[in-house]
């Protein structure tokens, strides 16, 4: 089928493009599209050479899919045009996460929500993705009441400038004379920047407040209470997240890490005696959640501690959303 990506030439629309190749979707012609500035560059996809494109001429392609990656004020101006010319949309921007009309959707927990009349589906958060999907088989069996979740977050999640002025920090700090774009209104080398997007009236910032709600509405269940501190850090391989869960039902500490070792997209490590646990090296250009440090909150009754640490641009954006278009192409939904 016709594929579009649109924002091809970012950083999740590049991954979005590989992971396409390697998970051998039915791609018969990729659509790349991007702003004008891009506009007839040429794009590597199943070895051979796809020339960017401009909106309104991916609409007219009439692409079976379309997989957005532009930001949320583009999805809005242009997503619902793609929709209406029956072109299904996977949007990676939080323009539609909370409208109540659009699916928010994780592969592994909620696909079955999906229709054919959902033309714009919503791909959450990176790291509400990560943490739901390594949660929700103990939800399922325990019941969650309440979830304290710090994250150290991959400085991708922001962008290539931001990657960019983490290698020009690195390269000045060595001695070597180099200019580089500031992402951010402080140094990430070296450092670490308690705020990821604006901060809101009650004092959260709004990438905090997203993890909140998005987490109630794929795991269907309004009841789950979510506080969160969301941290950048000098990191690029994933997202890394601790989270202190609170269940409804007393667990047992074997029980949860076999909920977690049979629980689709994770893989659990965690081996204290050996030192292995999750690291972002490791989930680097990997689609899987990782999970270790399991370990009871001493503190107070039926709680766990547990680390969780993903690969942000590809399960935590690019690949979630190729996995939406799988669902859909083997329900014949598009």
């Amino acid at each position: 089928m016709k594929v579009a990506v649109v924002g091809a030439t970012g950083l999740v629309g590049t991954k979005m493009i590989q992971v396409l190749q390697e998970r051998k979707f039915p791609v018969t012609e990729l659509i790349p599209v991007a702003s004008e500035k891009s506009v007839g560059k040429e794009v590597a996809f199943a070895g051979k050479k796809y020339k960017v494109v401009g909106m309104e001429t991916a609409i007219n392609m009439q692409p079976a899919v379309a997989l957005f990656s532009a930001g949320g004020t583009t999805s809005l101006e242009w997503a619902p045009k793609f929709a209406a010319a029956g072109i299904t949309v996977i949007d990676n921007s939080s323009a539609w996460r909370m409208d109540p009309d659009k699916p928010l959707v994780v592969p592994e927990i909620n696909a079955s929500v999906l229709t054919a009349a959902d033309k714009i589906i919503a791909n959450p958060n990176c790291s509400t993705i990560q943490m739901v999907v390594a949660l929700n088989s103990l939800h399922k069996r325990y019941k969650i009441a309440r979830i304290v979740v710090s994250t150290y977050q991959s400085v991708t999640g922001t962008g290539v400038k931001a990657v960019d002025q983490l290698q020009g920090e690195r390269r000045k700090a060595f001695g070597e004379e180099t200019t580089y774009p500031m992402a951010y209104k402080y140094p990430i080398d070296l450092n670490v920047i308690p705020q990821i997007d604006v901060f809101l009236d009650n004092g959260y910032t709004k990438e905090e407040m997203k993890m909140v709600k998005e987490t109630c509405k794929i795991m269907r269940d309004d009841s789950i209470r979510v506080t969160a501190t969301t941290v950048r850090i000098p990191v690029m391989g994933g997202h890394s997240e601790s989270v202190n869960v609170e269940f409804e039902k007393e667990f047992d500490l074997t029980d949860i890490k076999q909920l977690l070792q049979e629980a689709p997209g994770v893989v659990v490590v965690d081996d204290p005696g050996q030192q292995a646990y999750p690291m972002p090296m490791d989930a680097h250009e990997r689609d899987e959640v990782f999970v270790g440090r399991l370990r009871r909150d001493e503190t107070q009754p039926r709680t766990l501690n547990a680390w969780i640490v993903s690969d942000n641009l590809r399960k935590g954006a690019a690949t979630n959303a190729v996995q939406i278009a799988e669902y859909l192409a083997e329900q014949k939904l598009i």
